[in-house]
């Protein structure tokens, strides 16, 4: 493979360490899933997450039901 080209996804679940503005590929995959609702989330669409549950969310809402804020946003 030229050095230029990128490697495709992995299928199935991306395995990620969840860090401040970024985080870090353990496991290739092309989705996560969302702690709160099971939603596949797009490694590409990934915005949310807690670095400190190491858990990704697929809305800011989803972030708030599982901290156990009922905030309608």
């Amino acid at each position: 493979m030229n050095r230029h080209e990128r490697r495709p996804l992995a299928a199935g679940e991306a395995q990620l360490e969840y860090l401040d503005g970024d985080f870090r590929v353990l496991k290739p995959g092309s989705f996560v899933l969302c702690a709160t609702t099971g939603e596949k989330i797009m490694i590409d669409d990934l915005k949310y997450w807690d670095v400190d549950l190491q858990e990704a969310y697929a809305t800011p809402q989803a972030k708030l039901t599982r901290l156990g804020l009922n905030v309608i946003l």
